[in-house]
Order: C-alpha cells, then sequence, then structure tokens
C-alpha cells in the first residue's frame, strides 16, 4: 500500500449522521498546534449549488465532482503545510459506497484502484451512524439530508466494508452519549499523534 509522500492524513469516515463534522471541529480545536483540519468536498459543492437530485445519473455526476475536488484540495493541502497532520473529514473512498453500480465500477472510473486511495490514508477512524431515533430527529433539523433511516444505515454498512480493508482502521459504535463518542476518537488520537509532533504553521504562537 502507498504511502502519502507529505504529511499524515487521518480520515474520519462513517454513514450518514455519524458526527463526522463535529467530531472534526472538536479535533482542530483540541490540537490546532499539531494538525490542521480539511474541509469535506460534499458540503463545499453543496453550499455552492451543486444541484441533489434522485436518479443514477446525477449521483455518478456528484461523486465523480466529490472525488476529484477531494483529490484535489488534499493536493492543495499537502502542498501548502508539508510535513504537516491533517483529519480529513471524509476520504476519496467514500464515493465508492454511494456509487450506483457499486465499488470495481467506481474505482475504474475514477482511474484509480481501491488499494491506491486506502494508501493514501495513514489512519481511519470509522464513525458508525446514529441510531434511528437519533437520525431522524437530526435529519429533521437539517434540509440537506435526504437519505431515510433504511438508506442511511446501508450506507453505513457500505463504507464501513470498504474501508475496512485499510491496515489501520479503528471503529467508533455509536453511543447513547454522544460525549462518549468523541471521548473515543479523542483517545484513538491522542494515540496516534504521540507527544513528539511539531506545531501547526497555521497555529498561533
Amino acid at each position: 500500500m502507498q504511502q502519502t509522500k507529505f504529511g499524515r492524513k487521518i480520515a474520519l469516515t462513517g454513514g450518514p449522521c455519524a458526527g463526522k463534522t463535529t467530531i472534526a471541529d472538536v479535533l482542530g480545536r483540541a490540537y490546532s498546534d499539531k494538525l490542521i483540519v480539511v474541509p469535506e468536498s460534499a458540503s463545499l459543492l453543496f453550499r455552492g449549488g451543486f444541484p441533489r437530485w434522485p436518479g443514477p445519473a446525477c449521483v455518478e455526476a456528484f461523486q465523480s465532482s466529490v472525488f476529484h475536488i477531494q483529490t484535489q484540495i488534499e493536493n492543495a493541502y499537502e502542498g501548502h503545510f508539508p510535513e504537516s497532520v491533517f483529519i480529513l473529514d471524509r476520504g476519496t473512498v467514500d464515493g465508492a459506497a454511494y456509487w450506483p453500480k457499486g465499488p470495481a465500477d467506481f474505482f475504474r472510473k475514477m482511474g484509480t484502484t481501491e488499494s491506491q486511495e486506502l494508501g493514501r490514508y495513514s489512519r481511519v477512524i470509522f464513525l458508525e451512524s446514529a441510531s434511528e431515533i437519533d437520525y431522524e430527529f437530526h435529519q429533521s433539523k437539517n434540509p440537506v439530508r435526504r437519505e431515510n433511516w433504511e438508506e442511511a444505515h446501508r450506507l453505513d454498512t457500505q463504507t464501513r466494508e470498504i474501508w475496512s480493508r485499510h491496515p489501520r482502521i479503528s471503529f467508533v459504535p455509536n453511543r447513547k452519549s454522544f460525549v462518549d463518542k468523541v471521548l473515543q476518537v479523542l483517545e484513538i488520537l491522542e494515540e496516534e499523534l504521540g507527544a513528539a509532533l511539531p506545531k501547526s504553521p497555521t497555529s498561533k504562537k
């Protein structure tokens, strides 16, 4: 499996409503002197007006766009902040779980392989989606979230299956208290980061 030639990239992944963006923000604040948070490509596209219409053609157009933007935004961050540690809100692999014709077709259409994309990340933290009750509550508060619980659960399972082939993946189950979920991620990151990392170039002295 290839290794990134710049800094370390830690991917936060999981199904819909797993808490990825919230936890990425928490990690960015807790470790502002040790890592840089890279924003989610899908959110950038939605905020920019990319349509979210149903149907395979639109899904493929969107996931293809996410893949290429994700690749280039990672390149931009790595080039601007060499040898830094990055927390990513999803990675290039995630699109394979959403692709209508399955992961093999996704990687083929993107001109890459599953192994090559898994190799972009030094560590993966998989966050399980919220329970059905919590999911429906958060869905009602978030108009951008279109998947129902059954679809969200399916995507959670498919995403985990694909990422599970990464050699350094940690699974964080859904918790009754979201705080407990955050604490488990913090424990994983403490072990990953250690105490000898240089300060982030964005930190204030």
